[in-house]
């Protein structure tokens, strides 16, 4: 690819330039957003010029119908339950569209597209009376109590559901004729061009439909008593079937602290590993919130435990819902921070990482360019596109992170979709020694 400077170089003239010329942190940013540019081919590579981050910005939960709403959940209900037993109804005008689930995988389709943009994923949302047709001869139970209500859009009358089809095998087998496909949510994270809009909210869509179906399946029963539990007409709560305990259920959100720590004095940051990462990719450190707690006291401890690094400040940097972690808990949301450390000398615990390390700015600006993130979506977008049409290819999109020459850069970072490349290129993308908080 051609450059005029190289991706060392391009930090140290920017850094020269605003020492002579006294250019603005904002002016550094401009330069080094059209640099990377040139590198890329698309601006947004760059955190700061994403407009969300990815499960963020979900289209269908901008605004919530009120309860008179034909699009609110009880009166969208009530039409959905007329619908499927082929009953008219006055609000029989709604549209509904349902995206299925198995074993945690959305239903998805691929399309290829013109130019060298490469192929592009989509939701499989069916309409009602496609389901009906393709579920009459299957196991599965077309009903109002196995649909979760994702959302709505006024603009078209249209109201989406979810519904878990993992009981039944020979779906795939449909759907696979229709060039449909159950893919890991993960893999569609990684295929999401993250410039395009569409496929954003889509991932978004994808992601908080996982977290509701999730969690309906792990509530089915009281925890309190242990009979089954109901759901509310709300859809977004159940509710104990004992009349004796009738304790009420709601979706539950597992908040995670990620925090980039920081080494103002030697210009540097501290990167993990766990032993699950696929190798040279190092990422930032994080933790589950402990009950009592606030979110800066768990960075302090977390880090505290993992690294024996001893963090001052603490500042907000921005959250994501994560809903691609374990499920036993459906829906992470990721909390991050700048964390500025008061102690330098690393002991890692080896219960919680592989290891951990000071990595020099330049050192992590380097890798930044080196890494080729936009090869590894075109990647995943190509697996989906394969796995769709019957032909699963086995690469992983973590082996395309590759310096230009074709030899493995020594070590990159986690993509535009998680958080934790936001709060590296974040700080990466500042001039020495200035505030991350300031950005």
């Amino acid at each position: 690819m051609p450059s005029l400077l190289s991706s060392s170089s391009t930090f140290t003239l920017c850094y020269s330039l605003s020492k002579k010329f006294i250019l603005s942190p904002e002016a550094i940013t401009f330069f080094f957003t059209r640099k990377a540019v040139s590198y890329f081919g698309t601006k947004t590579t760059m955190s700061a010029n994403l407009q969300s981050h990815a499960f963020a910005g979900n289209p269908l939960r901008s605004k919530t119908p009120k309860s008179t709403d034909p699009l609110s959940p009880p009166l969208a209900f009530e039409t959905l339950k007329t619908q499927l037993l082929g009953n008219t109804h006055p609000l029989s005008s709604l549209n509904f569209k349902v995206l299925p689930f198995r074993k945690g995988r959305p239903l998805a389709s691929s399309s290829s597209t013109d130019g060298d943009l490469g192929p592009k994923w989509h939701l499989g949302l069916i309409s009602l009376d496609d389901c009906k047709g393709l579920f009459s001869g299957s196991g599965v139970e077309l009903s109002g109590d196995s649909m979760v209500y994702l959302g709505s859009r006024s603009e078209e009358d249209l109201v989406y559901w979810a519904i878990d089809v993992s009981g039944e095998d020979s779906l795939v087998t449909d759907f696979f004729s229709k060039q449909f496909c159950f893919v890991e949510l993960r893999t569609l994270m990684v295929a999401t061009d993250w410039a395009d809009e569409r496929a954003m909210s889509d991932l978004a869509v994808a992601g908080h439909a996982k977290a509701l179906l999730e969690w309906h399946n792990i509530s089915r029963f009281c925890g309190y008593c242990g009979e089954k539990t109901i759901t509310m007409e709300s859809r977004s709560q159940k509710q104990c079937s004992n009349e004796l305990c009738r304790r009420k259920i709601y979706p539950r959100v597992d908040p995670v602290v990620i925090m980039l720590v920081i080494d103002r004095e030697n210009d540097r940051v501290l990167l993990g590993r766990q032993s699950r990462f696929v190798p040279r990719m190092w990422s930032c450190l994080a933790g589950f919130i402990e009950p009592g707690e606030s979110l800066e006291e768990a960075v302090k401890r977390e880090t505290w435990e993992e690294t024996a690094i001893e963090v001052g400040e603490v500042t907000y940097h921005s959250s994501q819902p994560w809903p691609v972690g374990p499920s036993s808990m459906p829906c992470q949301l990721m909390v991050g921070f700048f964390a500025y450390a008061k102690s330098f000398e690393i002991n890692v615990d080896k219960a919680e990482l592989e290891d951990a390390q000071w990595h020099s700015r330049e050192d992590v600006q380097k890798a930044l360019m080196c890494a080729e993130y936009k090869k590894a979506q075109r990647t995943a977008a190509a697996k989906v596109e394969h796995m769709c049409k019957g032909v699963e290819k086995g690469q992983s999109p973590s082996s395309d992170f590759n310096i230009e020459s074709g030899e493995l850069a020594p070590m990159f970072f986690p993509g535009p979709f998680a958080i934790a490349h936001h709060l590296i290129t974040s700080w990466a993308n500042q001039l020495p020694n200035s505030s991350a908080s300031n950005l």
